[in-house]
């Protein structure tokens, strides 16, 4: 009788320890046949297989935009759309991890990003001064870009930007500072919390279906989930005020974006960013929470404009 409760354990230890690698195994590969689908170009660059996505003139003035930490690509399709009618190129891209990109087991910190960022200016040929836009984890991507290349932005546009409060739930805490039970969580049950997450977004603005759906299946894929935690332990940890500090010094024209209701980055960063550097252009978009790029795209792309054309 001992002996069976001993290999019962056992058994049910076993299953525990497969279980993360089991269901990330049975998630679908990021291959040749999904990326027959994607809009734009494929490019092979330092750390893998990246997706970019180009709309616009060819000889107009180039915003390359940086999406957020679950987010892909799309969420800059409305935006940019707006933006190509009055003459702009919008060039958009997948991190690793997330849409059609590579999934590399890389840590997904600064410098793994900056790389990504940089590869793809260097494979588009925008040698010049460009315009960043980012959103989210994207506008603290592209704030680290341009404190460390000045003068290869000409200037900077941040939508919803991370990098100077967390207001992560007690749950999201654990998972990312917890190591190992942190990712069992995450491989195990990190699809079934987004459903659940996204259903009662959904359930309060039916409007938001759509777009639910698209990022949704994000989980669908291998290394999307292990991604998004690499970048929450990394990219999302470092505190950005000693580079906006830097920024001002730059003068890099800068304008930052912010959603009234945003529970997610709180209007009190946009207090932090000032103090950090006086010289940022702010605007609050009524009524907008953390999805602001998807929701408000008008209002949002009519700010945009509005700094481009007269900053």
């Amino acid at each position: 009788m001992a002996h069976a409760l001993i290999w019962f354990v056992l058994l049910i230890a076993a299953c525990l320890v497969a279980a993360p690698f089991i269901v990330e195994h049975q998630r679908k590969p990021m291959d040749g046949i999904t990326r027959s689908e994607a809009p734009g170009m494929f490019v092979e660059l330092s750390d893998g297989t990246t997706h970019i996505h180009q709309v616009g003139p060819v000889r107009g003035p180039v915003i390359v935009c940086v999406h957020g930490l679950t987010t892909s690509e799309y969420v800059w399709d409305d935006i940019a759309a707006n933006l190509v009618e009055v003459g702009f190129r919008v060039v958009s891209y997948d991190l690793y991890g997330r849409g059609y990109s590579d999934r590399p087991d890389h840590p997904q910190n600064e410098a793994f990003f900056l790389r990504q960022l940089n590869d793809v200016l260097e494979a588009k040929g925008h040698t010049d001064s460009i315009i960043l836009m980012g959103y989210s984890m994207g506008a603290a991507i592209s704030v680290a870009f341009a404190a460390a290349h000045p003068d290869k932005v000409d200037k900077l546009i941040l939508v919803a930007p991370a990098g100077l409060s967390d207001a992560s739930s007690g749950m999201d805490r654990f998972v990312r500072d917890v190591p190992v039970v942190g990712d069992w969580i995450t491989l195990v049950f990190g699809s079934a919390l987004r459903k659940w997450r996204f259903s009662k977004r959904v359930e309060a603005d039916p409007k938001r279906a759509t777009f639910a759906q698209k990022q949704l299946a994000e989980s669908e894929f291998r290394g999307f989930l292990p991604a998004v935690l690499s970048s929450a332990r990394h990219m999302l940890r470092d505190d950005q005020r000693p580079l906006h500090r830097a920024l001002e010094n730059t003068r890099v024209p800068t304008l930052a974006l912010w959603g009234e209701e945003d529970s997610v980055i709180p209007l009190s960063a946009l207090g932090e960013m000032t103090q950090a550097n006086r010289s940022v252009i702010h605007h609050v978009v009524p009524g907008a929470d953390h999805g602001l790029p998807y929701t408000h795209p008008e209002a949002v792309a009519k700010e945009v404009r509005t700094f481009l054309l007269n900053s």
